[in-house]
C-alpha cells in the first residue's frame, strides 16, 4: 500500500485535483494506493469552482510515497513559503514529487527542478523559463519523469503522467485497465506541440523582410531559396538572414519550415487530401520529408494527427459518435 498525497490549496484547479483520485484511486488499485488530500496553506480551502476541500494538515504530508502538486492557482503569484518548505520536506523525506500542469511552478520554487528537465503548460512556458532559468524546460513534451520528480504539461497531460506512473509501478495491465475505465488512451502519442495554435502567421508592414514573409506564406507549395528572397529585398544573402532573424526571431529556413508544417496541420484537419498531396501543397519534395519534419516538430505522425483532429461536417471529431 502506498500513500498518494495530493497538495490542496485555496482556489485550486478542480480538474487537476481530481486526476490523482481518478487514476490512483481507481478500483484496480484499491488495495495498493491510498489517496489523501493534504493542505498546502492554512484556513478553509476551496477549489476554483467553490467546492470545499476537506484536507489534512501539513504535518500529514511528509510520510507520502507520492506527493502530487495539482497545478498552481496563478503562475504570476509567488508560492507561499510554508508550501515551498512542505514540498521540499516531502522530497527530502523520500517522496516522489509529481507536478501537474502549473504545479511545476511550486516544485521549481522549492528548488527541486534546478538543473533538471521539466515541462509545464505551453501557455505558461515563457513565464516559467524567465522565473526559473536553471530548469531545463521542454514545453514540447506531455510529461517528464526523472524518477524522484515528474512534471506534466497542461490539464489532460496530467492523466498521461499519472497513467505512466501507474504503468511504471504496477505494470501495463493495471494502467491499461484504468485507461479503459477513463476512456482515454493508455499511452498518448506525441507532445504538446500538436495542441498549440497552428495558424500560419500573419505578417504586416512595409518592411522588405515582412513583405518577403508575406510573399512566402502565399507560395508554400513552391521551392523557395534564401538567395531569391534576398534578391527580392535587394540584400545580400547574409544581410537577409541577419535582418530576418531580427524580425522573426529565427532563421528563414526555420520560419518557413514552421509555416509549411502549420499549413500541413490545417490541411490534415480540414481536407481529405492524401499525405502525398499535402506534402506537395506544403512544398515538401516527397511525403517522407513531410513525415520526418512533422514528427520532429509536432511529436506525432501526420496520420496520427489527422486521427486526433480531423473534423467532419457536424463539427464532431472523426472518432466521436453523435446521438
Amino acid at each position: 500500500m502506498i500513500t498518494v498525497a495530493v497538495l490542496a490549496y485555496d482556489d485550486a484547479p478542480t480538474f487537476e485535483l481530481s486526476i490523482p483520485q481518478a487514476v490512483f484511486g481507481a478500483a484496480e488499485l484499491a488495495d495498493r494506493c491510498e489517496v489523501v488530500l493534504v493542505s498546502g496553506e492554512p484556513g478553509e480551502l476551496r477549489t476554483e469552482h467553490g467546492w470545499r476541500l476537506p484536507a489534512r494538515s501539513l504535518p500529514e504530508l511528509t510520510p507520502a510515497d507520492l506527493l502530487v502538486v495539482a497545478g498552481w492557482r496563478d503562475p504570476a503569484e509567488d508560492v507561499p513559503a510554508s508550501m515551498v518548505e512542505a514540498v521540499r520536506a516531502a522530497a527530502h523525506a523520500g517522496a516522489t514529487v509529481v507536478a501537474l500542469c502549473t504545479g511545476a511552478f511550486v516544485v521549481a520554487a522549492a528548488g527541486l527542478l534546478d538543473g533538471e528537465p521539466a515541462t509545464t503548460h505551453w501557455r505558461h512556458a515563457p513565464a516559467f523559463a524567465r522565473r526559473f532559468p536553471h530548469v531545463h524546460l521542454d514545453p514540447a513534451v506531455l510529461y517528464v519523469d526523472r524518477d524522484a520528480i515528474a512534471t506534466s504539461a497542461g490539464t489532460a497531460a496530467g492523466i498521461d503522467l499519472c497513467l505512466h506512473l501507474v504503468r511504471a509501478r504496477f505494470g501495463a495491465t493495471v494502467a491499461n485497465a484504468i485507461a479503459r475505465h477513463l476512456v482515454v488512451p493508455a499511452h498518448r502519442e506525441g507532445g504538446q506541440a500538436q495542441y498549440l495554435p497552428q495558424a500560419v502567421q500573419s505578417v504586416e508592414g512595409d518592411d522588405p523582410i515582412r513583405a518577403s514573409m508575406e510573399w512566402m506564406t502565399g507560395r508554400l507549395d513552391q521551392q523557395i531559396t534564401i538567395a531569391d528572397q534576398a534578391a527580392r529585398c535587394h540584400l545580400s544573402a547574409r544581410q537577409y538572414v541577419r535582418r530576418f532573424a531580427d524580425v522573426a526571431g529565427t532563421s528563414p529556413y526555420q520560419w518557413l519550415l514552421h509555416q509549411r508544417i502549420a499549413r500541413a496541420c490545417e490541411l490534415l484537419e480540414n481536407t481529405d487530401d492524401s499525405i502525398d498531396q499535402i506534402a506537395t501543397a506544403c512544398g515538401f519534395t516527397d511525403p517522407t520529408g513531410l513525415r520526418a519534419q512533422f514528427r520532429r516538430r509536432v511529436g506525432a505522425t501526420p496520420t496520427a494527427y489527422r486521427a486526433t483532429f480531423r473534423t467532419r461536417g457536424n463539427n464532431l471529431p472523426a472518432n466521436a459518435v453523435s446521438s
